[in-house]
Formats: C-alpha cells, structure tokens, sequence
C-alpha cells in the first residue's frame, strides 16, 4: 500500500478518491486550504465524513506554505488544488495564485523527493474551449481563465515530466458531477431550486449545450487505476470523461422526472467563457487504463438528489462562504 497525498481534498472530487483509496487500504493525507470560492460548510462536511474514514487532514496553502516535510515519504500526489469555475466575479489574480503559483511551489518540492513515483495533476477539458470533443493531440484553445491556468499549470507539470524525467501525468477531467458538487454547479443549484421552490438561473443558450457529465464514481475508477500504471503513463495526457453525451437541456429534463416536479427557469444573460460542447474522446484512456465509465446519467443524478436531500436539504447552507 502506498502513502498518498491529495490536495484539495476536501473539495468534490478529490474528497470521493481520498475515502476510495482509504478505503482500499493506502495511507491517504489529504490537504486543504478551504479558500471561501464556495461554501466551507459543505467542505467541512466532506472533511467530516472522510476523516471519520481514516483520512489524515493538513490545512495548508499550496501557494504560501512549507512543502517539503509535508512530502516526506509520499509515493503518490493527486493535486486537484485549483481555483475552479468561471464566475466573472472571480479575479485573475485567484487564479494565477491557486492554479499556476500553488501548482509551481507543489511541483518544485515534489522534485526533492526520493520517494515520488507519480504525480498526477487533474487538469480539465476547459483547456480545450468551447469545443472539446477531440482527442489529447488536439490543440488546446482555453476561452477562461480558468482554462488558460490549468493548461499552464499542466504544462508545467509536463515540463518537468519532459526535461527532468519526473513522473507526472495530467488528466484531463469532463463535467463530473455526483454527490458533494460545488454548489453553484448546475445540478446542485438545479437540484436545491426544485426541492427548495426557489427560481433556478439558466444562462441564455445553455440549454442547447453538449456535455460528457461523468458520475464521480467513474471517474475515480479511473483515477484509481493509474496506480498500477505509474510507469505507462509519465509524460502523458488523458481525456477522463464518459463518451455519452447529453445537452443541458436533458439533463434538467431528467433531474426534474427524478424529483416529480418542474424547474421554475429565471433566465439569464449569457455567460462568457462557457463552453459550448464537450464529448469526451476516452480511446486512449480506454486502451491504456482499461478505463470504462459505466454510469448512466439517470443513475448517477438519483445518487445526487438522493445526497442533497439527505445531507444537505434543511441541514447545510451551501450559499454561505462561511
């Protein structure tokens, strides 16, 4: 079993991989620095639940604290740490902080260690702008901030993986969505609007939008599987996503016959920086990982209803950042 760090794990996703790979026996420390972007009692509720599971937790910034003992013994790095989302509210200077700067500092003490033999950054199929329906060779053409920092940040990763022969990886992750989603994501809010009777803002033309939603679960499968890959994968790039794809439009559609009620839409003005269409290409993640993403998107939204009206609904208030 192997000695894992997770930044971010406090977050959505990095949370469901820190208790699978606890669960599976690793020694799993996961780090956070519960930055304001969103609710820090939803945070604090996926810290609870994991560290009731066996997960260490660090509350440290990436871009402002000591690393290096903190990385003494790793053998693994999943660094899903970032600045997410494309609000127009958001500063440049969070993202270059949290995306570009945390990622160098996280990079530089991860070089010291005698002990690394993978490190794997979680990238985003923001990079590739509005279209990413294409596979990894395809030039990246981000349309966000957003977009432009993580494909800095995974170019720096890569770099090292280039010149230095440090083995790292990037994934590149499709419109997950599941139980512990940030809140202002559109099932979440969607979901919270229904239940709570509240009007639910939908951006002008996103009805019409193409997505590879991916239920977490598949996508942690697939993130559990590089580590028996850790030497096939140093210096490359995967599409971790499903290649089902729906519009916007369905999968309110079918959050609303789960729940037994209609949306109350309060349209809004269309958002910049949006993506218009993404279907994730996975031929080289199928081949390489065996990656196989099996969840339907009926399935995996009934689990999120299911998690908002137990954990959340009447118990956390997820418009709060604090």
């Amino acid at each position: 079993m192997a000695k894992i760090i997770i930044t971010g794990a406090a977050g959505f996703i990095g949370s469901h991989l820190s208790e699978r790979l606890v669960a599976l026996g690793h020694d799993v420390l996961g780090i956070d620095c519960f930055t304001d972007y969103y609710s820090r009692a939803q945070k604090m509720l996926n810290k609870n639940q994991i560290s009731d599971q066996g997960v260490e937790f660090l509350h440290l910034d990436l871009a402002e604290g000591d690393l290096n003992p903190v990385l003494e013994g790793v053998e693994v790095i999943y660094h899903f740490a970032a600045q997410p989302g494309i609000s127009a509210t958001t500063p440049f200077e969070a993202y270059l902080k949290n995306n570009l700067i945390g990622t160098h500092r996280l990079l530089d003490a991860a070089k010291k260690s005698d002990s690394l033999r993978g490190f794997i950054n979680i990238s985003t199929s923001s990079v590739y702008g509005a279209d990413a329906t294409s596979d990894e060779k395809t030039e990246a053409k981000p349309t966000s901030y957003y977009g432009v920092t993580k494909l800095a940040a995974e170019q720096l990763v890569l770099a090292a993986a280039r010149e230095d022969d440090f083995p790292a990886s990037s994934m590149r992750l499709f419109s997950v969505y599941g139980p512990r989603e940030r809140p202002e994501k559109l099932y979440p809010r969607l979901i919270a609007s229904i239940l709570e009777g509240k009007a639910f803002p939908l951006y002008e033309g996103s009805k019409e939008h193409l997505r590879s939603y991916t239920y977490v679960g598949d996508i942690v499968d697939g993130l559990v599987s590089l580590l028996d890959k850790l030497d096939e994968i140093k210096g490359e790039i995967f599409n971790i996503g499903t290649d089902v794809a729906i519009t916007t439009a369905e999968g309110i559609r079918i959050v609303e016959e789960i729940i037994g009620k209609k949306a109350k839409i309060d349209p809004k003005p269309k958002r910049p920086g949006d993506q218009l269409k993404t279907h994730a290409n996975i031929e080289k993640a199928r081949r390489i990982l065996g990656y196989n993403p099996t969840t339907t998107a009926r399935e995996g939204l009934k689990k999120e209803v299911e998690w908002y009206r137990d954990h959340i609904l009447g118990k956390v208030d997820l418009w709060q950042s604090d």
